[in-house]
């Protein structure tokens, strides 16, 4: 994600989702976060009751881990709404 300008980011991801995708649609978002229970758990309640499939998978020496989660979203502005509640996550990085 482009730190220095995070609106630009979002209006292309914007773009980007409405010319290649039909909504709704499932949604794969992928973060990297350290290993600390409660930043996990952080993620984790950003996509309560929205039936995601969550994984997660430790770094080989436990230090981040990588959450993976799929979710059935309704268009991108809800996309980029979950982008920007885990954003405020201290440390997580969005891929």
């Amino acid at each position: 994600m482009d730190k220095e300008n995070p609106e630009a980011f979002y209006k292309r991801l914007r773009e980007q989702l409405g010319e290649s995708t039909t909504w709704p649609s499932n949604y794969l978002y992928k973060f990297i976060v350290q290993s600390i229970p409660e930043k996990v758990d952080q993620i984790h309640k950003v996509f309560d009751n929205t039936g995601a499939v969550i994984e997660l998978k430790e770094s080989k020496n436990g230090k981040y881990t990588s959450v993976s989660i799929t979710v059935n979203m309704k268009n991108p502005d809800a996309v980029i709404e979950k982008y920007k509640e885990v954003g405020k996550v201290e440390g997580v990085i969005s891929l």
